[in-house]
C-alpha cells in the first residue's frame, strides 16, 4: 500500500494572505529563476513557470479574509491580498519542492488565518465506482475523529461538509457498478458536472470534482504555511485514496473509541503510513488526540502501572529480607570471633 500512496499523481490550493498575489509570484519566480507573467482574468491571476516548464498560479479567492503583513503586524487590506497558490501536477518527488516554497513564502510575510483553507486533489482516473464507494465509507467512518484530528474551523465548516446522509444511504443501497451511475446519485438525477461552483463541492469529500475535472478533492485541512504539516496533509490524503482503491469494500460505521489516539495510529498503520518516512506525519496527526498509543484499552495502563507497582514491592521486600541475612550472618561471625 505504500508504493501506491507514491504512485499517484495529486494537487494543492494553499489560500493565504499576508503578502500580494505579485510579491508570491515574485517569491517563486526567484526560486525558479524564471519571471512572473501575470495572466488577468475573473482571478487576477499570476503564473510562474517551473524548471519542468509546469505552471504554478496564484490567484484571488473571494472568501480569504485579507491582511497586510508589516513586520509582523497585520492590517486590513484589499483583495490584491488574498492569495491562493495552485499548484500544477505533481508527483509524490515533488513533496519537497512545494514545502520549499511554503517556506519562502511565509519569509516573505504570507500567513494564514480562520478565513483560510487548504485543498488536495488526488488523481482519480484509478477510481470506479466500488473504490468511489469505499473512500465515501472510510471519509463517513472516520470523519468525527478525522476533525479532531485536523482541528477543522468551525467558520469553515459550511466550506467542508460531512458525508451528505441522503448521499451514503442511496450509495450503499444501489451499489452502483459504473461511475455514471454514482454520478446520478451525487447530483439526485440532474447533472451538475460541468457547474465549476455547484453546491455539492462544499464537502470534505468533494466528488463534484471527480465528475467535474477527474480528480478527488479533500476540502478539511485548514491552511497552514508549517511545511511539515502541509507534507502530513498530501501524504494522509493519497494514504486514504490508496486504502480506497486496494480494499474490496469497505464499512461506513462511525469509528467510537475510548482511547483516540491508540484508534487512529493503529488506522495509520493500516494505511500504510509506517517507518520513518511517515514519523512526522503521525506526530501531527495524534498531537490533538487523547489516549495513549500504546495501550487499546485504558485501563490496560493501570493495570500494567499496579503490575510494576507490586514487582517493585516484591524487589524491595526481597531486597530488605537479604540485607537482614546478611546483617545477620556478620554479627554471628563478629560474636564467634569475640575471645572471653
Amino acid at each position: 500500500m505504500t508504493l501506491l500512496i507514491r504512485e499517484q499523481n495529486f494537487g494543492i490550493e494553499i489560500e493565504m494572505t499576508g503578502i500580494t498575489r505579485e510579491k508570491a509570484a515574485s517569491v517563486l519566480a526567484d526560486y525558479f529563476g524564471t519571471a512572473a507573467e501575470y495572466v488577468g482574468g475573473v482571478y487576477n491571476k499570476y503564473r510562474v513557470k517551473d524548471s519542468k516548464r509546469r505552471y504554478w498560479n496564484l490567484v484571488r479567492d473571494s472568501s480569504i479574509k485579507t491582511y497586510e503583513n508589516k513586520k509582523g503586524k497585520l492590517t486590513a487590506a484589499s483583495t490584491d491580498f488574498s492569495v491562493e497558490l495552485v499548484s500544477p501536477i505533481c508527483e509524490y518527488g515533488d513533496i519537497e519542492l512545494i514545502q520549499e516554497l511554503i517556506r519562502r513564502l511565509r519569509k516573505a510575510g504570507a500567513v494564514t488565518n480562520e478565513s483560510t483553507g487548504i485543498h488536495i486533489h488526488v488523481d482519480a482516473s484509478k477510481f470506479d465506482a466500488v473504490s468511489l464507494r469505499n473512500l465515501t465509507n472510510i471519509i463517513r467512518s472516520k470523519e468525527d475523529i478525522l476533525y479532531k484530528v485536523l482541528q477543522v474551523d468551525i467558520a469553515r465548516e459550511h466550506y467542508c461538509k460531512k458525508v451528505e446522509e441522503r448521499f451514503l444511504a442511496q450509495l450503499n443501497k444501489r451499489k452502483p457498478k459504473t461511475k455514471e451511475a454514482l454520478k446520478n446519485i451525487w447530483y439526485q438525477g440532474i447533472d451538475g458536472s460541468s457547474e465549476h461552483y455547484h453546491s455539492s463541492r462544499y464537502h470534505a469529500l468533494n466528488l463534484h470534482s471527480v465528475f467535474q475535472k477527474g480528480t478527488v478533492e479533500f476540502r478539511m485541512f485548514n491552511s497552514t504555511l508549517h511545511a511539515g504539516k502541509v507534507k502530513t496533509y498530501i501524504q494522509l490524503s493519497l494514504a486514504i485514496c490508496s486504502q480506497a482503491l486496494t480494499q474490496k469494500k469497505a464499512s461506513y460505521e462511525r469509528t467510537v473509541s475510548a482511547n483516540e489516539k491508540y484508534t487512529f495510529r493503529t488506522w495509520l498503520l493500516r494505511l500504510g503510513m509506517i517507518g520513518d518516512e511517515f514519523k512526522t506525519a503521525r506526530k501531527h496527526l495524534l498531537e490533538h488526540l487523547d489516549g495513549n498509543i500504546a495501550w487499546k484499552d485504558p485501563s490496560q495502563i493501570e493495570k500494567q502501572k499496579q503490575r510494576f507497582l507490586e514487582r517493585k514491592l516484591e524487589a524491595d521486600r526481597l531486597f530488605q529480607a537479604e540485607e537482614i541475612t546478611e546483617q545477620n550472618e556478620t554479627e554471628e561471625q563478629d560474636f564467634g570471633g569475640m575471645s572471653l
